[in-house]
């Protein structure tokens, strides 16, 4: 090289001694993943790339291969390793993986004895070794239900797997007890990945097998696929023990689930890597009973299909190259991946806004610690409910069937079966009038009837059950009693019961797509640094992330879709959400600790408003109007209620007409012709809207016009009682939920009077929702510390936590500062020799936290202490580690813990202290008079690491919180809008400051102002550790030394690492 100017221009070359079926086609490395990434490598331009080709590899003399300063080179049947071998030893290029240790990945024995080696658990196993076919072993013995291998036992269903790696006919073989029989795995035919043959009961003698284990996992097979030591991806597949079918979506691909390795499972990948020796590397992860194991390790593969992965292998291969040949470049990932220059950015990029809330003094010295965010859930059809008394023989026996026979218990309908039954039941009722009831008035049996249609109509909606969103109470409201069927005594029977159906609050496809958008733009905006921000961040080892949701479907599915956009996964919800989200009702559910106080709140609300006694306490601080009871109210509230009752009334009227229609041309039909069904399992993965519908003049998503009817005509009736001439202030949400509804859905249809109805709404639901959580801001601090106590707590763990682990790797780090100036020899050598003490370093911090009980979420906080010890993890950046915990709820908590935030000191206890919030963003706050769809509050933590340990600054806390999709429906003055207007979507806002710029809200602080409102930590479950997961790390100081010194992608290391 001619001096420092040529090594920046001169490309260094990568040589891809492959055969070339395993780049261009054939299945196991799919064309696409090594040509997708050789090409992502070239863009980079440092880069040229020589394919040998199968003629060079195979015949010509490796003193005429083409040279190469790396080089890529796997086996694959036909390839000659030893070939590639004697190359390697003569030009001593970098290599990606090593190729002596690919002798060992062909003899599961060599696989197993080098996992366990490194301490890597695998499952219990035996080998059976015969030198030629059926030759009989004295330490074999079969039965009908085990094998015994030395006296080892393994009782059916046990694996038997040949010992040679190419073999891929694994068996299990199942007990007596289950009907015998041995179900064979193979690799993927056409669709299938098994066999099951019931006859075959005695085990296979004709060579060398593996006996072990059989693991329950439930289901799923998670193959993990590593690119050097500090990346894997990871993915699970339908196992083929289930029933051999490969599961497979619309494409034609097979289906793989989302998957999050635990920080065990990624410390296991780094040491597979290192144990083989296989940068690229791909094995399989069995997880059982909290515990996991690796059962094959197969050396070179990709991922395929993942488009994310193929740009982060690409960044990873990049950057192992240039350490290894230029490490005079830098191999930072630059801001625009090369490859995507030109390619159009998403245009529904738009619908989340930029907000001022997060342009922090994000100094150098100050790295992110801890994402914590509360997010509403998104778009949803408004919540119905149906209330009407039952006395129907039918009705009253279903109840009882589902209570267990109790005449007094109250029961719960929402199973796919139960609601079929309700559905029979009620389609035999519904054309019939009430029996056994001398009618007060015909009207009243007329509205019964009615009711009886409405629950028919919402249960045959959507053409099939999904408990997600419909449910049903019945509760016995009067009893006789009766002689007992075999005549001793008598029993209770209910005669009289109220059956409650709530429906409806399903997510719409706005919804979804408004979740997916906010978390793409976390994505992109919440994690400070690194090219594609938090995804190469979570692959790597460093983002700790779990994702909690209530227990309500719109919750749920706003979880799955936010998690879709956060990590760029592809595919349906429903896979995300069973692999990524965590249910806690408990925390993230329900009122009843505060239904009282809400109770008492509203009452003194609907005084406010019909007395119009408004401006009574006023002389209080006219500077902050927000402390006054009933703040934000119009003024004028008491006039606009009739105003709000009459438009109502006019919408009615208009829907009525148009349900009216719909009816006739029903009645003409059969009574079992229900409208063609509108199927919610394929709404459910849709993010865009039914066009068919809406140009059919229907109304938007799976709603009828008999439906729409009802609903509005249900408002109608409970706003205003004309009998009593009273005005239920309840019920103004609900209109304004309605009204908001239909001119984003159903603007369509073109309603008379919607637009005003919806201003009078929106000015009286702005006063009315906020103070329903408490009509000034004591009671609503009282209100929202119920409501929100257990989640508050949780967040005081979550950030305390994050602490005690910045505290440990900061202690470490110094410790191993100090040492590496001791000692003048590489710094290389420091880490080895520090790698032994972090383990004991780990067990004492471990010990010290486990007294502090930690929530049950976190039954890997045992192990933190590992997760980042930045010398084992070996991490040029071993601070960039971000936990990051999400929360969907819905309104009433995000209210309850703003409320909270805000109010914090108005306590007693707390007297004097500031608020946590400036007076600006509390000015702000009373002028948000909604917090909307997806609207979050988000609290991120820095730690500066220029001061010292113990000093207060070292941690800082930054608030914000965004309104959420709080754009009214009727803006429509931008082209932005009208497009969104077209979509059905609303934009959200972005996040805005609680705190004043430059000020500094420390952790102590923080916790000093919430701990009173919070469930202490020491109430929370203790967690529950999966047993023996211990055992896995107190390994000896001589296995982390042997690791580290076998270790061989180092720059500083010999670079063919022998």
């Amino acid at each position: 090289m001619g001096g420092e100017e040529d090594a920046v221009k001169k490309k260094i070359t990568i040589g891809v001694c492959v055969l070339e079926k395993k780049v261009k086609c054939g299945s196991e490395a799919s064309s696409a993943p090594m040509l997708q990434i050789l090409e992502r490598l070239q863009a980079f331009g440092e880069f040229e790339i020589v394919h040998f080709g199968d003629k060079v590899i195979l015949e010509e003399p490796i003193e005429s291969w083409p040279i190469c300063e790396c080089l890529i080179a796997f086996y694959s049947t036909g390839y000659p390793l030893q070939r590639a071998e004697a190359y390697a030893a003569l030009r001593k290029p970098f290599l990606v993986n090593e190729l002596g240790q690919q002798h060992l990945l062909h003899d599961r024995r060599k696989v197993y004895e080098r996992l366990e080696m490194y301490g890597i658990p695998v499952p219990r196993y035996a080998l059976v070794n015969r030198d030629f076919p059926n030759q009989e072993l004295d330490y074999f013995v079969e039965e009908e239900d085990f094998v015994e291998v030395h006296g080892n036992r393994f009782w059916k269903p046990f694996v038997e797997k040949p010992v040679d790696g190419d073999d891929h006919s694994i068996m299990i073989y199942y007990p007596s007890s289950a009907g015998g029989g041995m179900k064979e795995l193979f690799r993927k035919v056409g669709n299938r990945s098994s066999e099951f043959h019931p006859e075959v009961r005695r085990v296979r003698r004709e060579g060398s097998y593996i006996y072990e284990e059989f693991m329950p996992t439930g289901g799923t097979d998670v193959k993990v696929y590593t690119v050097g030591p500090e990346y894997a991806h990871a993915e699970a597949r339908k196992s083929p023990v289930v029933d051999g079918v490969v599961m497979r979506n619309p494409d034609g691909k097979e289906v793989r689930y989302p998957v999050l390795l635990t920080p065990t499972e990624k410390q296991m990948a780094r040491e597979v890597c290192v144990a083989f020796r296989q940068a690229v590397c791909g094995f399989d992860l069995l997880r059982c009973e909290g515990r996991s194991y690796v059962c094959d390790v197969n050396g070179w593969s990709f991922v395929k299909n993942s488009y994310k992965y193929y740009d982060d292998a690409a960044c990873v291969l990049r950057k192992m190259f240039l350490d290894a040949k230029a490490p005079h470049l830098s191999s930072t990932i630059p801001p625009t991946l090369p490859w995507k220059v030109n390619e159009p950015v998403q245009p529904s990029e738009g619908l989340t806004r930029q907000g001022s809330g997060l342009i922090g003094t994000f100094g150098q010295s100050e790295e992110l610690r801890c994402v914590i965010t509360i997010i509403r859930h998104g778009d949803r059809t408004p919540k119905q409910k149906v209330k009407l008394k039952v006395t129907e023989e039918k009705l009253l026996n279903l109840m009882l069937k589902y209570n267990g026979g109790r005449p007094r218990a109250e029961t719960k309908l929402k199973s796919a079966v139960q609601l079929q039954d309700l559905l029979d039941a009620t389609r035999i009722l519904v054309p019939r009038t009430r029996p056994g009831r001398e009618s007060d008035s015909e009207a009243e049996d007329i509205e019964h009837a009615e009711k009886l249609r409405q629950v028919k109509a919402v249960l045959e909606e959507g053409g099939h059950f999904s408990g997600i969103y419909r449910k049903v109470q019945l509760k016995p409201l009067k009893w006789v009693k009766v002689p007992k069927a075999n005549g001793e005594g008598e029993e209770e029977r209910p005669t009289e019961a109220l059956m409650v159906l709530k429906y409806g609050g399903v997510l719409t496809h706005a919804g979804r797509k408004q979740a997916e958008e906010l978390g793409r733009y976390f994505r992109n905006n919440m994690y400070p640094g690194e090219g594609t921000g938090l995804l190469r961040l979570h692959s790597t080892y460093r983002h700790d992330l779990k994702i909690y949701s209530s227990d309500e479907g719109r919750v749920q599915m706003s979880a799955a879709a936010f998690a879709k956009g956060l990590l760029d996964l592809e595919g349906q919800l429903t896979p995300i959400l069973v692999s990524l989200v965590s249910k806690d009702s408990s925390m993230l559910d329900g009122l009843d600790n505060a239904s009282i106080e809400i109770k008492e709140a509203k009452a003194r609300l609907s005084e406010i408003i019909t007395s119009g006694a408004r401006a009574v306490y006023t002389s209080g601080e006219p500077d902050k109007p927000w402390m006054v009871d009933g703040a934000g109210l119009p003024a004028n509230a008491s006039e606009l209620l009739p105003k709000l009752v009459k438009l109502t009334k006019k919408v009615t009227e208009q829907v009525r007409l148009l349900a009216k229609d719909e009816d006739e041309e029903l009645a003409e039909a059969n009574s079992y012709d229900v409208i063609p069904p509108y199927d919610q399992a394929k709404a459910l993965g849709k993010t865009n809207i039914d066009v068919d519908r809406i140009a059919a003049g229907l109304p938007c998503g799976s709603e009828g016009f008999l439906l729409m009817f009802a609903r509005w005509r249900k408002l109608e009736r409970d706003l205003y009682n004309e009998r009593k001439g009273r005005f239920d202030i309840t019920q103004i949400p609900d209109v304004y939920d309605s009204c908001k509804y239909d001119l984003l859905h159903n603007a369509h249809l073109n309603l008379e009077g919607l637009d005003e109805l919806f201003k009078v709404a929106q000015l009286l639901a702005d006063g009315v929702i906020p103070n329903e959580y408490g009509i000034n801001p004591w009671q609503k601090l009282k209100i929202g510390s119920k409501i929100a106590r257990r989640l508050l707590g949780k967040i005081l763990i979550d950030l305390r936590n994050t602490r005690e682990e910045a505290i440990s790797v900061a202690e470490l780090k110094s410790n191993q500062d100090n040492s590496s100036a001791a000692t003048s020899t590489g710094k290389e050598d420091t880490d080895y020799h520090t790698k032994s003490h972090s383990r004991i370093e780990g067990s004492r911090r471990t010990s010290f936290t486990s007294d502090m009980s930690m929530d049950q979420d976190d039954d890997d906080d045992k192990e933190t202490k590992y997760r980042l010890d930045p010398k084992y993890a070996n991490v040029k950046t071993p601070e960039r580690h971000v936990r990051t915990r999400l929360y969907f709820t819905s309104e009433s908590h995000i209210h309850s813990l703003m409320n909270v935030l805000r109010y914090c000191n108005l306590d007693e206890s707390l007297q004097g202290e500031p608020s946590l919030v400036c007076d600006n963003a509390l000015e702000r706050l009373y002028k948000t008079k909604e917090l909307d769809y997806m609207s979050y509050i988000v609290l991120r933590m820095f730690e500066n690491t220029e001061v010292a340990l113990e000093d207060p600054k070292r941690f800082r806390v930054e608030m914000a919180f965004s309104r959420g999709a709080d754009l009214s429906p009727l803006e429509r003055k931008d082209s932005e809008a009208a497009s969104l207007h077209q979509e059905h979507t609303l934009p959200i806002m972005g996040p805005e400051r609680l705190q004043e710029v430059g000020s500094y809200l420390t952790l102590e602080m923080m916790e000093k102002m919430i701990r009173p409102f919070a469930m202490p930590a020491e109430d929370f479950p203790p967690p529950s550790i999966p047993q023996g997961f211990s055992g896995y790390f107190s390994k000896s100081a001589a296995v982390l030394e042997r690791l580290v010194n076998l270790w061989p992608f180092n720059k500083h290391g010999n670079t063919n690492g022998k």
